[in-house]
């Protein structure tokens, strides 16, 4: 029994709970139960049963209840339900079936575990768990192997051939080798034949194909949940084909031509994909086919197995209807449409099938309410005395005042802060106001009477036993932020361009670039016949009229026309020596480019910059008002940046990660600790609406200091830009945030000390040129999620220096990626689910021609959603309006090119 058990366990109702549960008296309520709390009373009660189930009410919960079961037990899984929505997808992200396959394993190899769910995920219809367990595979040195068994079987249980294993879920075959890539395992395994035995086993790295490990043995699960043998798939489509003839007669005597079309299309791909690929796309749709026999989750586990702790029925309840109400209006929906067979809307199981079915295991309601709970008849209730911690939103002083009142009332108190560095640095704080705390590294040994603890930890909330004289505070009670919800004239066309991709990317009358002839005029697709075989050829129109063919399989030898300049390209002459006239010329300036970043980088490395001071306590006040934790890279690119800032060398360093990652908060440490040397900040963006975003973040961020922040850019007025020219010029603004404005030659800078440049890549050569002006003797930190080769290549060389953040943030939901054939349903669904949750939609659409009729369209599927498109050849002003629009939350959907 762990410390955080004994602290409850020694209560008297926590006895008396668990000796009801030893005698059988559940359903079992508890009342007076509050979030973060209930955590602590699952994990001291529910021991004497291998495996205890949360169930909520939806996602978002069971993921705060995961995350909070982690301080108390690091053994606890989190199960996502399937998305109901998505089950006819052609293709999606194994993400979900690979969380689920990870936990259905532990409970095949019956393995104790906490496992958090939503009641969505109850009412999932499953197969059986043996079906699992019959189907694990296990392979040894030595063994006879046939490797076309192993081929057939691997595709029964869902894996996919490919050349070379990348993946989940894959497996690769090269004469006597076999890969696979495990979808429960870390790492995938090459299992080499000698004939017909098993010569060698070794796991190996995806990426670099090296050999990491040699194995004796190897066990590998089904990549899917659902094992579809030849037998199986053979009877599941018999099932399919006796069901469309029994509905067929009906669809044409109500004359539903189109659904009856639908239907006998997808009768024809499910034969297809069993004769070629021996399995189904989308299996999940397809489930009372070729399963005749179902269970739910509940079914997994033998009497006296399991436990289920039902986190408020009573919404939980309320969700669950309102789920098998979309469901089933959904599912009628595409039954009228003819997009689904009458099976395919039997894949879940009823709410009050499931309810009926936990309320027969041991099972206790755990409610903040006393209340009634329909579906259950409680055999035993308690009522426990829980107060939340009262949010101190910064106020270190009323924090010092309670925790002196703890300690006079004889309280065991523990104070949990994510990081160790954090908690050590709060213990100091905490002792210099005279308290007497004690900082534990792990959390052990017994808080005595009047004892103050911190321990690194993670809760959202804060607890309080008034009885037992128990208190819990997390650091996010302390230290709170505002969750702050987000809610022209015209301007000369520019011509803009890139690299083709596809035919899709260019349209007749486009100005294109080939590689070896120059600057044309694109004309079309043309069919011409040579030799008697007929090829498509692109067709380029140069000066004078004269026309080049190339064959469309060379799409790579074109590019599209690239200029800043507004006005209308000269186009070269087909075979003249103009075009290798301008390409020697461009030569000849990118070697003087190169020349010039020699320099600038020579003279950056051999000057001495100016070497900032170590963290203020203003520094650190600022970093514990950061209201999230902060990943380990994030931690390492902060003390990199801080040590490169505090040294003479002039810094030169790339923040490299992923959108959301938290390179911004790098940015504004940096910013910060340059701010409190007294020297000033720019931080350039590539764009207004950027510009304002960052603006925003870092008014937030610094309010409680004082700091003076100016934007720069064209929704300033006059007068606000001459104020913050004048304010830089004199010292008083400290921060400015801007798009290329800021390098005008109207800023002077009094005391300029850091360049922080977001996706630098994108900004212009003129840009750039003021850019390396600016570079010269500041200390430069530059934000990508996409660097180009060049920078990246500096990096590798060690012109400059790279930080990357490859860890997500704690919160991060992972994305989940679906393809499917065009389904107007589909789209209704989607759109109208992520406006319920309060979301917003990206509709993407490249053709620019009728973008505005699909943008109708979407309007008429959806009246109720606010709908606004968005696409390249708009002027800048237009773009930064709709844009600010959908920021704001003026409008729900967004269609949009790839812009």
């Amino acid at each position: 029994m762990d410390l955080m058990q004994t602290m409850l366990y020694t209560g008297e109702i926590c006895q008396e709970m668990m000796a009801s549960l030893k005698e059988e008296k559940t359903p079992m309520v508890v009342t007076g139960c509050i979030d973060t709390q209930k955590c602590h009373l699952i994990h001291t009660i529910g021991t004497d049963y291998p495996y205890r189930i949360i169930v909520t009410h939806n996602e978002t919960k069971a993921k705060e209840i995961y995350e909070d079961y982690r301080f108390f037990d690091r053994e606890v899984y989190l199960y996502p339900a399937k998305d109901v929505l998505f089950y006819s997808a052609d293709i999606h992200s194994n993400n979900i079936v690979k969380q689920r396959m990870e936990i259905l394993k532990k409970i095949a190899k019956k393995e104790p575990a906490v496992i958090v769910m939503t009641i969505d995920g109850l009412m999932d219809r499953l197969t059986g768990i043996q079906q699992l367990r019959d189907h694990i595979i296990t392979v040894r040195v030595g063994d006879v192997f046939d490797m076309e068994k192993m081929k057939r079987q691997l595709v029964e249980l869902g894996y996919e051939r490919v050349g070379m294993v990348d993946s989940h879920g894959q497996f690769a075959v090269r004469g006597g080798i076999l890969d696979i890539f495990p979808l429960t395992e870390e790492t995938p395994y090459r299992i080499e034949l000698w004939g017909e035995e098993v010569d060698s086993i070794r796991s190996f790295d995806a990426s670099s194909q090296r050999s990491i490990e040699n194995m004796e043995q190897i066990e590998f699960y089904p990549a899917n949940e659902y094992v579809l043998t030849k037998q199986r798939l053979e009877e599941g489509f018999l099932r399919m084909e006796q069901e469309f003839d029994s509905i067929k007669l009906k669809l044409k005597k109500e004359k539903k031509q189109e659904a009856y079309s639908r239907l006998n299309k997808m009768i024809k791909e499910v034969k297809e994909e069993i004769e070629e690929l021996h399995s189904v796309i989308g299996i999940d749709s397809y489930l009372p086919f070729f399963y005749e026999e179902t269970v739910s989750f509940v079914d997994y586990f033998e009497e006296g197995e399991a436990i289920f702790f039902l986190d408020e029925p009573a919404r939980m309840v309320e969700r669950a209807s309102a789920y098998e109400l979309e469901f089933r209006e959904s599912m009628m929906s595409r039954l009228e449409g003819g997009y689904i067979l009458p099976s395919q809307a039997k894949v879940l199981f009823s709410y009050e099938e499931v309810l009926a079915k936990t309320a027969n295991r041991p099972c206790v309601l755990l409610s903040m309410l006393i209340q009634r709970f329909p579906f259950f008849s409680p055999k035993s209730s308690f009522h426990m005395e829980v107060k939340s911690v009262n949010p101190y939103n910064n106020s270190f002083e009323q924090l010092i005042k309670d925790l002196k009142m703890y300690r006079q009332k004889g309280y065991q108190v523990l104070i949990l802060s994510p990081s160790s560095t954090r908690a050590k640095r709060l213990s100091e704080d905490i002792r210099e106001n005279e308290i007497s705390v004690t900082y534990q590294e792990k959390l052990e040994g017994f808080v005595s009477k009047g004892e103050i603890i911190i321990t690194q930890g993670r809760l959202s909330h804060g607890f309080e036993y008034p009885l037992l004289k128990f208190a819990i505070i997390s650091e996010s009670d302390i230290f709170t932020a505002k969750d702050k919800k987000k809610r022209s004239a015209k301007k000369k066309n520019k011509y803009t361009g890139a690299k083709i991709n596809s035919f899709a990317d260019i349209a007749i009358g486009d100005y294109v670039v080939h590689e070896k002839h120059g600057l044309g005029i694109y004309k079309g697709i043309e069919k011409i016949e040579v030799d008697k075989i007929t090829k498509d050829y692109i067709c380029i129109e140069y000066k004078g009229g004269s026309k080049l063919f190339i064959l469309a399989s060379q799409l790579d030898l074109i590019q599209k026309y690239a200029s800043s300049s507004a006005r209308k390209p000269k186009l070269n002459k087909l075979g003249g020596s103009e075009w290798e006239k301008t390409k020697s010329r461009v030569r000849g300036e990118i070697k003087n480019i190169a020349k010039e970043l020699v320099e600038l980088y020579a003279i950056r490395q051999s000057k001495e910059g100016y070497a900032f001071s170590k963290d203020t306590v203003w520094q650190q006040e600022f970093e514990e008002l950061f209201p999230y934790e902060e990943t380990q890279d994030q931690l390492d690119a902060i003390a990199a940046t801080k040590a490169d800032m505090e040294s003479k060398k002039i810094m030169d360093r790339l923040i490299c990660g992923d959108v959301g990652y938290g390179k911004t908060e790098v940015a504004i440490r940096a910013a910060f600790k340059a701010v409190a040397d007294g020297k000033q900040v720019v931080f350039l963006v590539p764009t207004t609406i950027l510009a304002q975003q960052h603006y925003n973040s870092f008014v937030e961020r610094m309010k409680n200091f004082p700091i003076t922040i100016h934007m720069m850019s064209r929704f300033r007025t006059p007068a606000e830009q001459r104020r913050t020219i004048e304010g830089l010029k004199n010292g008083m603004v400290d921060i400015v945030i801007g798009t290329h404005r800021v390098l005008s030659k109207d800023m002077n800078y009094r005391d300029l000390g850091l360049l922080i440049i977001d996706e630098e890549q994108r900004f212009g050569v003129s840009d750039k040129e003021k850019i390396k002006q600016l570079k010269k003797n500041v200390d430069v930190l530059a934000l990508s999620a996409t660097p180009i080769p060049r920078t990246l290549h500096m990096s590798m060389i060690g012109i400059r220096d790279m930080s990357v953040l490859e860890e997500p943030p704690v919160d991060r939901r992972a994305i989940q990626t679906y393809v499917l054939e065009y389904n107007e349903e589909m789209i209704k669904e989607a759109i109208r689910r992520e406006m319920a949750r309060d979301g917003q939609v990206y509709y993407v659409y490249n053709r620019v021609n009728n973008i505005d009729e699909i943008t109708e369209h979407i309007a008429t599927l959806v009246p109720e959603a606010n709908v606004g498109f968005a696409h390249g050849q708009m002027s800048e002003r237009q773009l930064e309006k709709i844009m600010y629009q959908f920021i704001n939350h003026e409008l729900d959907v967004l269609v949009s090119t790839t812009i």
